[in-house]
């Protein structure tokens, strides 16, 4: 099989990178439909949409009303269209960033253009974008025919975001390199339609050591509502890194077990990369890691203010029936669990989240 990777047109990223998308965006097109959310636009939508009428462009604005539904999809399609704009931009949060990606797909690959204010997942960078249905449970991941043209990360922006936002950034990107030595050990096709690059393998180990080093020091950064050259690494490896890497370096356990977490309604308040992060213990658990790395594993989840425990996703009472409808959500045909190995089982990862919210609590236990 073919080894394969994909990536967005142009990276960027910079303390006040904003101010330069004027030039970024020149050859992008002509006519630029902004979407944001209220809170967003209140906070930096007028300064951008002056950046690009500055730049000679003109702007639309879009508002976006919270969730990444097909509804909302088409609303903004017909907005677009209806604006005679040529090109779309994202600027918030994952869902903002995905509606932006979803209406440049289905308007026939117009350019887009993705701007992240948190760092608190790897949708930026990626050619996926998730949509749900009314309750927040994903119902389909749209594949576009390319990733996006431009993105643009304003490290001033995120240095002002809510720490727990870069935190569960954190543990999405964590997932990344675990769940490709996966894949790449067992040869699967990515949704990059082939087997993993060794460039790809490189950046994701890459991703794993920047989060090691700088995790800590960029998230204290964030609680005190500074920005530091720490901050810099982590957004490289959780918007960047992460972004290729797993589109292009594979999922395995830790998001499949994200996803059928939607099955448990006391964990709808936790953040995609937080539960994530419970996922990757629940991965280690059925890989059988050894005793030492996962403890290195917990160490730094700790430190980060990762979830380790279902009562830390808000899970206070563990039902049986509701775990178990989550843990066979993860194992149905089209999720990645079976990229870990083939053959695994709801009963296996079942057991297998039971036994990670025990090793969380001990170590939590033996820690405190």
């Amino acid at each position: 099989m073919s080894v394969a990777m994909k990536a967005p047109g142009r990276y960027v990223q910079g303390f006040g990178e904003r101010k330069n998308l004027g030039k970024s965006i020149r050859k992008l097109g002509e006519k630029f439909y902004f979407i944001a959310s209220p809170g967003g636009y209140r906070r930096n939508g007028e300064e951008m949409m002056q950046i690009i009428r500055d730049a000679g462009k003109e702007v639309v604005f879009g508002e976006f009303h919270g969730e990444t539904t097909k509804e909302e999809v088409f609303l903004h399609m017909e907005e677009l269209k209806k604006a005679g704009c040529d090109a779309v931009i994202g600027m918030g949060g994952g869902k903002v960033l995905d509606t932006a990606k979803a209406v440049a797909e289905n308007l026939g690959g117009i350019p887009c253009v993705t701007m992240p204010t948190v760092a608190s997942n790897d949708s930026p960078c990626s050619g996926v974008a998730v949509l749900y249905n009314e309750q927040g449970v994903v119902i389909k991941a749209l594949m576009m025919r390319r990733n996006p043209d431009l993105v643009v990360v304003d490290t001033e922006i995120i240095s002002r975001s809510p720490a727990r936002q870069l935190s569960a950034g954190i543990g999405d990107a964590l997932a990344t390199w675990y769940e490709q030595r996966a894949c790449e050990r067992n040869h699967v096709k990515t949704m990059a339609r082939g087997t993993v690059t060794e460039t790809v393998s490189a950046m994701c180990r890459l991703c794993n050591d920047l989060l090691l080093r700088y995790g800590k020091e960029a998230l204290d950064g964030v609680k005190r509502g500074q920005y530091t050259e720490a901050l810099e690494k982590v957004c490289e490896a959780a918007i960047l890194l992460s972004g290729i890497g797993f589109e292009s370096g594979g999922l395995a356990a830790a998001h499949a077990v994200n996803d059928g977490l939607a099955q448990e309604p006391q964990a709808h308040g936790a953040y995609h990369g937080e539960k994530v992060a419970f996922g990757l213990v629940t991965q280690c658990v059925l890989e059988h890691m050894e005793e030492k790395e996962l403890h290195a594993l917990l160490s730094f989840m700790r430190d980060v203010d990762l979830p380790m425990t279902l009562e830390q996703l808000g899970v206070r009472e563990i039902h049986e029936e509701t775990l178990r409808r989550a843990a066979e959500m993860a194992v149905v045909p089209t999720q990645s669990t079976r990229n870990l190995r083939e053959g695994i089982t709801a009963e296996e990862v079942y057991e297998a989240m039971l036994r990670a919210d025990q090793i969380g609590r001990t170590f939590l236990g033996k820690e405190s």
